[in-house]
């Protein structure tokens, strides 16, 4: 079976196919985020997707985390805590800015975080980016312009009109699209720390005791703040469970996966593929119609994904572990 044509394929593709499905599954995030906001406040959605997602996983991931124990080394303590607190931040300031911004504005800042990976993973994991990456990065990140100018600039008679009016710089979006880039920032960093302590420990021990950390530094906020954490009805605690399984523990945990077997600039450059995704989905399920601009920078998005990851089996399998 090991032999066979078809086990090699999928084993040697894994990597991009868990990617696929967890770009897939955090697209989701930002339809149900929405739909809870509309009785509960941003914290308490954030705390309890975590919290949630924690208590999930706690009964199959708990032995696996004893039994691994062994492997974390004290300097694995400390990237564990500072990757719990910054997941925690970044989900704290990401979910926020949905309350003053559009999704795809939201989730185009919020998936920057190539950007920032790109510029410090030489320098922080010493990862060697090909010239190959760097061009789809640089179409990605015009991609990235397009949209979150989409809100400011129009397509008219007399051709491409900017308003400075638009809702994508007034006063409410500015504060969203802050909130958006900080979350960025967070989930940049997050990666970072990921990918030095993935490469010996497992993904079901390392996501189960980042999420706990991220529950337990949510919880604080929450509680020194006085959010009504308990005060939940009806279907909103649909949306929270939704949130905690598909994009949480499906999406989340399937990219903790790939930082165990592709640099960490990879798997967050696979994460532009979340605005395409979420605009979609905010179409169909919000009747957020997508503009032009919108459409055309996804499109330069997708692409720039596709030109960064394209297949150099030489380079990528001299940098990346490729384990069954």
């Amino acid at each position: 079976m090991k032999n066979s044509k078809l086990y090699q394929y999928v084993n040697k593709n894994a990597a991009a196919f868990g990617l696929f499905i967890a770009i897939l599954s955090v697209s989701t995030a930002a339809i149900f985020i929405r739909l809870a906001q509309q009785n509960l406040p941003s914290l308490v959605i954030a705390t309890n997707r975590l919290v949630l997602a924690m208590l999930f996983l706690a009964p199959f991931s708990i032995p696996k985390v004893l039994k691994e124990k062994h492997l974390i080394t004290k300097g694995d303590y400390s990237l564990l805590i500072l990757s719990g607190v910054l997941l925690g931040f970044h989900f704290a300031s990401w979910v926020t800015s949905l309350e003053y911004t559009n999704v795809v504005s939201s989730t185009v800042l919020v998936t920057t975080s190539p950007v920032w990976v790109t510029l410090f993973s030489p320098l922080v994991l010493k990862e060697r980016l090909p010239k190959t990456f760097t061009i789809g990065l640089i179409i990605a990140v015009a991609g990235i312009l397009i949209v979150s100018f989409s809100n400011a600039c129009a397509f008219s008679v007399g051709g491409l009109q900017c308003s400075l009016e638009g809702n994508m710089l007034g006063q409410e979006a500015l504060k969203g699209n802050f909130l958006a880039l900080v979350g960025a920032w967070c989930a940049s960093a997050y990666m970072m720390c990921g990918r030095k302590v993935r490469g010996h420990l497992s993904n079901q021990s390392y996501s189960f005791i980042v999420y706990t950390i991220a529950a337990l530094t949510l919880l604080t906020i929450s509680l020194s703040s006085h959010q009504p954490l308990l005060q939940v009805h009806g279907t909103d605690w649909i949306w929270l469970v939704m949130l905690a399984l598909i994009p949480q523990i499906v999406g989340h945990s399937l990219l903790n996966w790939a930082l165990g077997k592709l640099p960490a600039a990879y798997v967050s450059l696979s994460l532009l593929g979340e605005p395409p995704g979420s605009a979609l989905l905010a179409y169909i399920f919000l009747s957020e119609k997508p503009t032009l601009l919108q459409i055309i920078g996804s499109v330069v998005i997708i692409y720039g994904i596709f030109r960064a990851n394209k297949p150099q089996r030489r380079q990528v399998e001299a940098e990346v572990e490729i384990t069954p």
